[in-house]
């Protein structure tokens, strides 16, 4: 195999949520689902969850004491610090015709619950330095595989996440209609939406899937839906500039702008444009035309922005106007 950089120190499974796994020689990856008998696999995006075996040393450093799988783990991984891979990493296991592919989703998780490793050492490194993945190419891997890194083309098609604000949406006593207007616009313009989401009008939850997003799935664009309006209850700019790292006001100025065109009521929209590493996240109003308008006027200008944050293009001058912030 070339450019092998790490090597699979340990391999756990459990047939059930929530308890330690055990340790095994060997286990099968199956496309699209995950680790063959374990209770995390299914068709969605944390099929596989991998700590570096550095990280655990260290830990165990400090008298934690834990074998391999008490963190819920299925991957220990030696020679690769997994949590500064990027979301979209290849992970290539093994070589020749035993050759597996696994694909990282995101980097983190929350911990809803304190597991017994918290509970005694007041930590748990699972929750800042676990990496989550997806199965692109199954076959058998072994304790002792090598594993090489494929780092994620720069040109690849952005990611995008959609956020609705409704009350009564959440509680399914309204059809939410704003979500698929979102995903339908975004598919057109060729983004790949990897999550949809329904949610209160919550500052909390919504503060927290505005950070989950960015920071843990590192989407390119999250649009969020609803609480831009005068009501008590509109809290979803406050929210957004909360998390910002720094504020993108031209996106919501332009998308005001052109509203205004179609109805003088847009003045009232208080949507915010903000970026938080390199997430651009963009709040839109709650009906499901607005959105479809409001999406329609920012696409080209997104894109570049989007490129722009990724690196794979240095500045946005264009033809003789040599102004990096045009």
């Amino acid at each position: 195999m070339e450019n092998v950089t790490g090597k699979i120190r340990a391999i756990c499974i459990s047939k059930e949520r929530g308890v330690e796994k055990a340790e095994t020689e060997t286990a099968v990856l199956v496309e699209g689902e995950g680790i063959k008998g374990d209770a995390h696999a299914g068709k969605w995006h944390r099929q596989v969850s991998i700590l570096s075996g550095s990280r655990i040393d260290e830990f165990n450093s400090r008298g934690a004491g834990v074998k391999y799988g008490d963190f819920g783990e299925n991957l220990v991984i030696d020679g690769i610090d997994c949590i500064s891979l990027p979301v979209g990493t290849i992970l290539t296991i093994g070589d020749g015709d035993r050759q597996t592919s696994i694909r990282v989703t995101q980097k983190g998780k929350e911990c809803h619950t304190h597991c017994r490793i918290y509970k005694r050492m007041g930590e748990c490194i699972m929750p800042h330095q676990g990496i989550f993945s997806e199965v692109i190419k199954g076959g058998e891997i072994r304790k002792g595989d090598g594993v090489s890194v494929q780092y994620p083309d720069i040109n690849r098609p952005f990611t995008a996440a959609v956020v609705i604000l409704s009350d009564k949406a959440s509680q399914g006593v309204r059809e939410d209609l704003s979500g698929p207007a979102a995903r339908e616009i975004l598919t057109e313009n060729g983004y790949e939406v990897i999550e949809t989401i329904v949610i209160p009008d919550d500052t909390k939850r919504l503060k927290a899937e505005l950070i989950r997003l960015c920071d843990g799935r590192e989407v390119d664009l999250v649009v969020t839906s609803g609480g831009t309006g005068f009501s008590l209850r509109d809290n979803t700019p406050e929210v957004t500039l909360d998390v910002a790292d720094r504020n993108a006001p031209g996106i919501a100025e332009y998308m005001r702008y052109r509203s205004m065109e179609i109805t003088d009521r847009a003045m009232l929209t208080r949507g915010a444009s903000v970026i938080r590493g390199r997430s651009i996240i963009v709040n839109l109003p709650g009906s499901p035309k607005a959105v479809k308008e409001c999406l329609g006027f920012i696409m080209n200008g997104l894109e570049h922005g989007i490129k722009v944050l990724r690196g794979a293009v240095s500045e946005c001058a264009r033809d003789n106007d040599q102004r990096s912030d045009r």
